[in-house]
């Protein structure tokens, strides 16, 4: 089902942890963890994996940068196949939130970003149309995503030469939310010229075509969507609906209903407290909710009445992404593989009671429903039994995966005959020469400029990393800096400037981590690299030092005052597998090479005014 294309063969450790994690799944095993360095073809020997088996594959992993270099990546190994991009679609977002200390109610604000929402949809309309499926997505396939079967129900399948009529399919877009314009088309809008009709799918990258004579179908088209010109012709189509809740005539009926008495029941229990305030603020709020979707069938905050559209139980599990991959059938027939696993399953088993604690302070204080507590994340539990075959894939794995695996398979020796970086550790102040970390930094970077190489410099905070990258930029370095606050698409486009030379230096706190694939990159800089935390732990600093890997010149700094039992058990790792990487070398006669890899952008986007 899967074709991968790709120049390479598997060497160095790959064919025997490919073999092993193939026989894994075949024999049952639902844990398995594929420990590789830096460097090692990890998504790679995967793909290998995913192309012996007929099954849709999710990807997960713990950042949406992460998730956009895996993405380019598959999409690379599997040209003709169906891989999509599943994270957050927020550039901005704020969650609705009371502090009853100061009686604050903050709204919740946030900025979507319409070029992810369509890679979203992408992603779901895949899983609905075809098993040739991989879905890259972030921590962010674990929430509420409506209701998989509505969606699928909502569609609309168009066939040539069936009746229809053209104010039926007029009624038919709206009611599944298209909205109808004159001007120009977007994502989620129709346009009807006589009894021609061209619309966006949610997936928008196209633009369909249907046209109608004497009350039947008779053209179905794919148009350019510059030239409007035909580029396919088709016998049939299917139209998702644009947005994830999607409910039914009868279901918000009978959701208006369910919601009344929730209501009742919750304002009667507010009086007998003689919380009227609380009382009084829940009313009015969810009574304009009600009328909003009354009137056009949503409203704002939809999600927190998920339970009443959905008609599950108090406490029933929500519908997240992984329902998608289930579809219909209940048993996992779909191959996850999470990726930068330390992180990924920590992150994972957050969620839940994070968003609860949340949601439980504005149903205590009347800004909510207590239904509201079932449009959440899924907790852990509820996650794994979603999951069938696991490969958790990691240079650092964490307890769970070294507790549940069936086998943990190392991956230490590269492909390309490269060792793991020498480390070197230095002062953070120099007494003897009155020297700073910040003076030999710029020195050694100096030499790294000079040789059109590119080094990363990872700082504590994200305050630190844009004042150091100030200070570079005054010292005469092209810098820039990347943390948290960075915008989804933006990060993308700063890792490819700077694989493409647009800069010299990059300056970050914890994305600067795991997975980041920089060839160029011969100088990783670990500031205050003493100060024992988390994101100087082992597990970090081995990570960090890893984005250099990729280079036989690759070099290590740790500037601290001491070196601590972190710092220790990171470097006593690096020098057991560099030991491994040298032997095997020194018998096989290979000599190490920089891997090379084309430049190309993470994610293509769509310019759109």
């Amino acid at each position: 089902m899967y074709e991968l294309k790709s120049p390479f063969k598997p060497s160095g450790d790959q064919p025997q942890a490919i073999k092993k994690l193939v026989a894994g799944i075949k024999k049952g095993d639902q844990y398995q963890t594929l420990l590789g360095v830096t460097g090692s073809g990890k998504t790679f020997c995967v793909s290998k994996i995913i192309s012996q088996f007929n099954m849709p594959v999710l990807v997960i992993a713990p950042n949406k940068i992460l998730a956009a270099q895996l993405f380019r990546e598959y999409t690379n190994f599997f040209p003709n196949n169906s891989v999509n991009y599943f994270v957050s679609y927020y550039d901005y977002y704020q969650p609705e939130a009371y502090l009853p200390i100061t009686d604050t109610y903050i709204s919740k604000e946030a900025m979507i970003n319409e070029e992810i929402d369509r890679l979203r949809h992408q992603a779901t309309s895949a899983l609905l149309s075809r098993r040739d499926v991989i879905v890259v997505a972030s921590v962010s396939c674990i929430y509420n995503l409506g209701v998989p079967l509505n969606y699928l129900q909502a569609a609309l399948h168009i066939e040539k030469n069936k009746p229809m009529t053209r104010g039926d399919l007029i009624r038919q877009l709206v009611k599944i939310h298209f909205k109808r314009t004159n001007s120009d088309l977007k994502r989620g809008y129709f346009r009807v010229r006589g009894d021609r009709f061209e619309l966006m799918p949610a997936s928008g990258e196209i633009i369909n075509y249907i046209e109608i004579k004497d009350q039947n179908i008779t053209a179905i088209a794919v148009l350019d969507r510059v030239t409007r010109k035909r580029k396919q012709t088709l016998d049939e189509l299917v139209i998702f609906p644009p947005q994830h809740f999607v409910s039914t005539q009868p279901q918000r009926d009978e959701a208006i209903k369910s919601i009344k008495a929730e209501l009742k029941e919750r304002l009667n229990y507010f009086e007998k407290k003689g919380l009227l305030l609380e009382a009084e603020r829940l009313e009015r709020r969810t009574r304009y909710d009600l009328e909003m979707m009354k009137t056009i069938g949503y409203c704002h905050g939809i999600e927190n009445y998920s339970r009443h559209l959905s008609g599950k139980l108090a406490g029933e599990p929500p519908d997240a992404l992984l329902s998608y991959f289930l579809g219909k059938n209940k048993r996992a027939d779909f191959l996850t593989i999470i990726d930068e696993s330390h992180i990924a399953v920590p992150q994972i088993r957050g969620m839940y009671e994070g968003d609860r604690a949340r949601k439980q302070v504005l149903i205590r204080y009347g800004w909510r429903l207590p239904s509201a507590l079932d449009n959440r994340p899924l907790k852990f539990n509820e996650f794994l039994d979603r999951i069938n075959s696991v490969i958790f894939t990691s240079a650092t794995p964490g307890p769970f995966e070294f507790k549940h695996s069936s086998a943990v398979v190392e991956q230490i020796i590269r492909p390309t005959g490269l060792v793991d970086p020498p480390v070197e550790i230095r002062p953070v102040w120099d007494k003897t020469t009155n020297t700073t970390q910040a003076d030999d930094i710029v020195k050694e970077l100096q030499g790294v400029v000079s040789h059109n190489q590119r080094a990363i410099v990872n700082t504590l905070t994200k305050k630190m990393a844009e004042d150091f990258s100030d200070y570079l930029n005054k010292q005469g370095f092209k810098v820039n800096y990347m943390h948290s606050d960075t915008k989804t698409l933006e990060r993308a486009k700063i890792l490819t400037d700077f694989r493409r030379g647009i800069f010299d230096v990059l300056v970050g706190v914890n994305l600067l981590r795991e997975g980041l694939d920089l060839p160029e990159v011969t100088l990783v800089a670990i500031l205050d690299a003493d100060r024992e935390g988390f994101l100087r732990s082992e597990s970090s600093l081995i990570q960090t030092m890893g984005r250099c890997a990729r280079n036989v010149k690759g070099k290590v700094i740790l500037y601290g005052s001491e070196v601590t039992g972190s710092m220790k058990r990171a470097i006593d790792e690096v020098e057991r597998r560099r030991k491994k990487q040298l032997a095997y070398n020194k018998k096989h006669n290979i000599i190490p090479k920089s891997i090379t890899k084309k430049v190309e952008t993470l994610i293509d986007i769509e310019n759109e005014e």
